[in-house]
């Protein structure tokens, strides 16, 4: 990750808007990560924390950033992602009122194409956005911490509850992050199909969990038989 972690620094150091905490959680690694963040922490005049501990993965990493957030809002990027603008979070604050709101999403760039999120969030068999292209408020996220369980769809999962259990989604129509395509998710696509079968068949009721399900396992017996 430190080969790209300095794209996503320099990202969030050009936002227009300045009130932000960046918060970085790393899994005790050993390819310099801390030694690039601690050579940035100067830049970020003291809102920018480093916490290097083992994990039990990716979503307890996200949970641990979480509660050590301070603000109303979180969103979430990994190594090498970036925002699509400058002045992206300041664009999505100003279309929304984030007090009429839970959930702010937008668009993703994914290899140069921007990819459309739905303009109404609906439980579906899969993402509908990227968590990198999403605010979510802090107070949601520690009620319902992401399901360490699931190694690759736990966000997922998460999204769909709150949907179930009446959370306030709004769209803004404009690309927020660009994904580094290089991810774990991208690497291992069948365990990630797998993965989104086993949240659909605990928490999305009948029939339409059936329906839910036969559109997932095509695609994942044919990653499978390509070995991805």
């Amino acid at each position: 990750s430190a080969a790209t972690l300095r794209d996503t620094l320099d990202s969030v150091l050009a936002q227009t808007y300045q009130d932000i905490e960046y918060i970085i959680v790393d899994g005790l690694s050993a390819d310099g990560t801390q030694e690039i963040v601690k050579a940035y922490e100067p830049r970020f005049g003291g809102r920018l924390r480093l916490v290097s501990e083992k994990d039990k993965g990716l979503y307890d990493a996200m949970n641990k950033g979480v509660r050590m957030a301070t603000g109303d809002w979180i969103l979430f990027m990994n190594a090498g992602d970036t925002f699509a603008s400058d002045d992206v979070l300041q664009c999505l604050f100003d279309a929304v009122d984030p007090a009429q709101a839970d959930v702010i999403y937008g668009d993703v760039v994914k290899g140069g194409v921007v990819k459309a999120a739905p303009r109404q969030y609906r439980l579906y068999h899969r993402m509908l956005f990227c968590h990198q292209s999403v605010l979510t408020r802090r107070s949601c996220l520690l009620t319902t911490p992401f399901d360490v369980r699931h190694r690759l769809s736990a966000d997922f999962k998460f999204f769909l509850l709150q949907y179930q259990q009446g959370a306030r989604f709004q769209y803004v129509p404009l690309p927020v992050a660009v994904f580094d395509t290089g991810g774990v998710s991208n690497r291992s696509r069948s365990k990630g199909l797998l993965d989104n079968i086993r949240v659909v068949c605990e928490v999305i009721p009948f029939p339409q969990r059936l329906l839910f399900v036969a559109r997932l396992a095509v695609p994942y017996l044919m990653c499978r038989l390509r070995g991805k």
